[in-house]
């Protein structure tokens, strides 16, 4: 039965991180489409470019909390082996980040792999480690990819050395993967410091 509850939520996971909810909010709110906007991105970055803060922040809180259902029954409700949470919070990444209602495009998939952390409750450790080295990189670091790279990074390492052999690390290693696939094109610069508190300090 296990196999099969994990094989059902994961194409759940999967088809609900498929949602593009921001592309929908664009049009339905703002009779726009977001895609024509910035990076021409699919998520919800792009709906703050397409000039409303308001949609934006609903769009964002739309993607996380699509991460968060199947990962949370996975994980606390069937309490499944350890690698299920893993391949269902993998799935709803890769929906939201390659959709077929997009053609198999999709967003950078922050938000969503925020999502599928908050799932793993009670255990919030892994989504404080992200998110403590998502904001220093993106005070520290001055390109926003490189950021989320170097703190997926950070965090492997961190589970890496305090979880050993176990399914943290192995989490963190796909979500770094999926990130480094959708940052791609915006890492072929070297790293640099230049982020909002090194701008802070030197505009002093």
């Amino acid at each position: 039965m296990d196999i099969i509850y994990t094989v059902a939520l994961a194409l759940a996971a999967f088809i609900l991180g498929s949602i593009p909810f921001s592309v929908i909010m664009g049009r339905w709110l703002l009779k726009k489409d977001i895609t024509k906007y910035g990076d021409g991105n699919p998520g919800a970055t792009n709906v703050f470019r397409a000039g409303s803060k308001r949609v934006g922040l609903f769009a964002v809180i739309l993607d996380i909390l699509k991460g968060i259902p199947f990962v949370l029954i996975a994980h606390y409700v069937l309490d499944l082996p350890a690698l299920s949470p893993v391949i269902i919070a993998v799935c709803a990444v890769l929906g939201h980040a390659f959709s077929p209602f997009l053609n198999w495009k999709g967003g950078k998939a922050i938000a969503v792999t925020f999502g599928t952390m908050l799932g793993l409750m009670p255990q919030y450790e892994m989504f404080m480690v992200f998110a403590i080295a998502m904001i220093l990189a993106a005070f520290l670091i001055g390109n926003d990819s490189w950021g989320v790279m170097i703190a997926s990074g950070a965090s492997l390492i961190y589970f890496a050395v305090t979880k050993g052999y176990s399914w943290e690390p192995l989490l963190m290693l796909c979500f770094m993967i999926i990130l480094g696939i959708k940052h791609f094109e915006d890492l072929h610069s070297v790293p640099r410091l230049g982020g909002r508190f090194y701008k802070l300090i030197h505009a002093r």
